[in-house]
């Protein structure tokens, strides 16, 4: 019969580390991982233990599952502010941040509607740090939401680090956003990780820089994702003959750009520079997307001629590349979640070969650094 337990939250907001728990209780670190990822169960005297140190009931950590099933009852959640003009009725995919119940909205792709947990019936008040408290109706019962990882970044391979993950047992809930975006939202306090691409113009470092300076005080660990190329995407065949950046200047071509904080933008912007060229001369400038696979996109369906974007966008849609840099994708963690049974896990597949094989052939990346911590919460 399935357990449902609460472990992770309990030791969270006593303070306490897996490894400092597993010490007062007598037993190893790895099984307060296991028990708080739901694969093991405790005997009665290790969850008689567990209960007195965290001065709680055993019915508190440990509890039958209820069976899923629909579910009537309205409640209150955060909404994050990562989206504009959110309607009633849309989808949200709800998470677990400390003991907050979040709520993000679930974006459809081109050919199916999204998992959602919820759909919103009602914004509320606004509030300044955790973003509008807000009226959903859930869809099912709570079980998996301590099980979860909030991410936010713009790597389209983080949907393959999300189907290892379920794998075992751990599910991502993404906000597909702007690297900035995304370091901003940890800093809030609003996520579980950040993906950052921020190149340094000066030192061609990738990420470090700009994380040192949202994060002064250290207190992050920095992890190595994969390392990508980036790169003018095109139709495969390439009609105009868009080849280096000199041809952003050709009145001809349409550019599809990215939003103000992301690092392909940035790129671009850089480009530009070198080149002395302004942005009004740049037909396109202005038109957005939201995204690697997005801006793509737009390329792929004729919207546009390019766009600044990563190899592994271009080839899921089988278009023609053309490099320009090669940068890192790096996971930002806070200490307060490095220690967690599903960070933990999260950590552990970075690691994988199998995981790390699939991002070498289906996104094309070097894997030489993938699951290198570059940044130690200490730093």
């Amino acid at each position: 019969m399935p357990i449902q337990n609460n472990l992770a939250r309990l030791r969270q907001r006593q303070g306490l580390s897996a490894r400092r728990l597993a010490e007062l209780v007598g037993v190893q670190r790895q099984t307060i991982y296991a028990m708080e990822a739901g694969t093991y169960v405790p005997n009665t005297l290790i969850a008689l233990r567990l209960a007195q140190v965290l001065e709680a009931r055993v019915e508190d950590l440990f509890s039958l599952a209820e069976s899923a099933g629909a579910v009537s009852s309205t409640q209150e959640i955060d909404l994050l502010p990562v989206g504009e003009g959110l309607q009633p009725g849309q989808p949200l995919q709800l998470c677990r941040l400390g003991e907050r119940l979040v709520g993000v909205p679930a974006m459809p792709l081109p050919s199916y509607l999204p998992a959602a947990d919820a759909v919103l019936i009602q914004r509320s008040r606004a509030r300044k740090k955790e973003g509008t408290k807000t009226l959903v109706q859930p869809l099912w019962r709570d079980q998996e939401y301590d099980r979860r990882l909030l991410i936010a970044g713009c790597d389209p391979c983080i949907s393959v680090l999300g189907r290892h993950l379920k794998q075992a047992g751990i599910e991502l809930v993404m906000i597909s956003c702007s690297s900035r975006r995304a370091l901003e939202l940890l800093k809030a306090g609003q996520i579980h990780v950040a993906g950052s691409h921020l190149r340094d113009e000066a030192s061609g470092e990738s990420n470090l820089p700009a994380v040192r300076k949202v994060f002064p005080g250290g207190n992050v660990s920095v992890i190595n994702f994969a390392t990508w190329e980036q790169g003018i995407v095109v139709d495969s065949a390439n009609p105009k003959g868009i080849l280096k950046k000199e041809d952003f200047a050709r009145r001809e071509v349409r550019l599809v750009n990215r939003e103000p904080g992301a690092g392909s933008r940035a790129l671009l912007d850089s480009a530009l520079r070198q080149l002395g060229l302004k942005t009004s001369e740049v037909k396109g400038y202005d038109r957005v997307a939201y995204g690697h696979l997005p801006a793509a996109w737009h390329v792929y369906s004729g919207q546009a001629d390019y766009c600044i974007a990563t190899r592994s966008a271009a080839r899921a849609f089988g278009l023609g590349f053309q490099p320009l840099v090669t940068e890192r994708f790096d996971l930002v963690v806070p200490r307060q979640y490095r220690d967690c049974a599903a960070m933990q896990t999260l950590l552990d597949t970075l690691n994988r070969a199998a995981f790390q094989r699939e991002l070498e052939l289906l996104g094309g990346y070097d894997i030489s650094q993938t699951g290198k911590v570059l940044i130690s919460e200490t730093a």
